[in-house]
């Protein structure tokens, strides 16, 4: 096929995903489940596309993951995590082990793998995946700290399982020591570490001092820092996905010129990584051999939710009580095993086997495939219940408005920001005299870099910005109206001045 037809092909995926979004938000099902059908729709089973590359696969799959751990940490609120990094960091660390030896130890028994494709799954099953969790947990009404810990522990726990497969899939005659394992696994965690605390404050320190030419630059530049991080620690032989977590965790919390915009462009662009991510891996697996890992993947996935998870938040949260780190009750244990959500890391992390030629992969990447599909249908839904259930949910505590995105929309109204020219005639018009129709409010004035909320007696000066929320069904008359007064005063109708363009 020619280039434009792959890029109409791309453009039509990207659409149907997109609309597939509005379902998955009505329905309450993660997103991730409609990409991965779309994929497998579209594969050789069904549209025909061939794609068996488990190498670019790979390769693809973890750029995409750098991508959306990067929104993770451009929009996570640092002061509402921070109470919850100790635990999230355990359940990074000593929960990851305690799941991989847990379910290696069952599937091994279980299903007759050799020690080395049992940890091999165990590492791959290990990681909540960032995507699959934001997008689910921050519709919940939870409270801060525990949603907190869900949010960082899926951020953060990708670089320890990450290692962890690739270590053992290249053992393939010998398995690592556990003194090398964790040698190399702190090492590397070290390193990564080390690059984002150094490249997120500096580029903060930077773009806070560098008036650059465009507005649209400023989220160009934020995300291209977050990749410097990543390749940075991986040349260095640190791990890069820790590293552009921290990088854009600490990004996301500095005070940076047009951080509304630069948010945005990072949903943006970690949807456009999701969608291509998980279309990608529904092609590249093959519905002919997925029943053959039906069995086998809901033993696994079976033993991962019901034993390995709870022991693992069990664990660290007593070692986290020991530590006198925080506590958990037990309610809230129940809901940290329940939500441990597994997305597109754990078929990306299922990959690397399968190039590295480890013998038995596919078999475990179609298992892995099955476990997801089958068991975020089954979780992801059933959340907002069991929270409910437990009695973890917060209903009516507050949670952060973006005025540019969500609520608006929600109200169908827009947010229009109207500056004032030196000749214009709405210089000392008092806001009640606008006489702006019924869903329209000036709800804000900037004067010489200053904000402040105004009240129907305060008078409009020349060069003020003022913001007005109008209903979108009197936009176009909120817009006719201010026209008028600007050129003919507040008299403008007795003038006959309709404000038209």
């Amino acid at each position: 096929m020619t280039l434009d037809v792959w890029l109409l092909l791309g453009a039509a995926i990207v659409i149907a995903a997109i609309a597939s979004v509005r379902i998955a938000h009505r329905t309450g099902l993660p997103s991730l489940l409609l990409f991965l059908g779309l994929g497998l729709i579209l594969g050789d089973s069904g549209v025909g596309i061939q794609f068996n590359n488990p190498e670019l696969a790979q390769q693809i799959g973890l750029s995409a993951l750098a991508v959306i751990l990067a929104e993770g940490g451009l929009t996570t609120n640092w002061s509402h995590v921070r109470r919850s990094v100790p635990l999230a960091l355990i359940l990074a660390t000593l929960g990851v082990a305690v799941s991989i030896v847990v379910v290696a130890l069952a599937v091994q028994g279980l299903l007759g793998l050799d020690q080395n494709a049992a940890l091999i799954l165990g590492a791959v099953l290990a990681s909540t995946d960032a995507a699959a969790v934001f997008s689910v947990l921050r519709r919940l009404p939870l409270p801060s700290r525990l949603a907190g810990v869900l949010e960082a522990e899926s951020g953060f726990n990708d670089a320890p399982t990450v290692i962890a497969v690739m270590l053992l899939s290249s053992a393939t005659h010998s398995s690592p020591t556990i003194g090398s394992f964790l040698l190399r696994t702190g090492t590397e965690l070290l390193i990564g570490a080390a690059v984002g605390l150094a490249i997120g404050p500096a580029g903060a320190y930077a773009l806070r001092r560098v008036a650059l030419p465009a507005s649209g630059l400023y989220p160009i530049a934020v995300l291209a820092l977050t990749f410097v991080s990543y390749g940075g620690a991986v040349l260095l032989h640190g791990s890069g996905f820790l590293a552009v977590y921290l990088t854009a965790l600490i990004l996301g919390n500095s005070r940076l010129p047009h951080r509304a915009a630069t948010r945005g462009f990072a949903e943006g662009a970690a949807w456009l990584a999701q969608i291509g991510l998980f279309v990608m891996l529904g092609l590249l697996a093959s519905p002919k051999e997925l029943p053959s890992a039906i069995v086998p993947g809901l033993i696994a996935g079976t033993v991962l939710a019901l034993v390995a998870r709870p022991l693992s938040v069990m664990i660290s949260a007593q070692a986290a009580r020991l530590l006198r780190l925080g506590r958990t009750n037990w309610r809230e244990q129940t809901f940290l095993s329940w939500a441990g959500l597994r997305g597109a890391v754990p078929i990306v992390l299922a990959t690397i086997p399968w190039a590295a030629g480890v013998e038995g992969s596919k078999e475990i990447f179609n298992e892995v495939f099955v476990i997801v599909m089958v068991f975020t249908l089954l979780q992801g839904p059933t959340l907002p219940f069991v929270a409910r259930i437990l009695g973890v949910a917060t209903p009516g505590e507050a949670h952060d408005l973006e005025v540019e995105s969500a609520p608006l929309e929600e109200l169908k109204a827009d947010l229009l920001q109207i500056k004032v020219p030196p000749s214009s005639r709405l210089h000392g018009v008092e806001i009640f005299e606008l006489r702006l129709p019924a869903g329209a409010a000036v709800t804000l004035i900037v004067r010489d870099g200053r904000s402040f909320v105004p009240s129907g007696t305060t008078r409009v000066r020349a060069d003020d910005q003022l913001l007005v929320v109008a209903t979108a069904a009197c936009r176009d008359e909120v817009e006719r109206r201010m026209r008028a007064v600007s050129r003919r005063g507040k008299l403008a109708g007795w003038y006959g001045e309709r404000g038209s363009e």
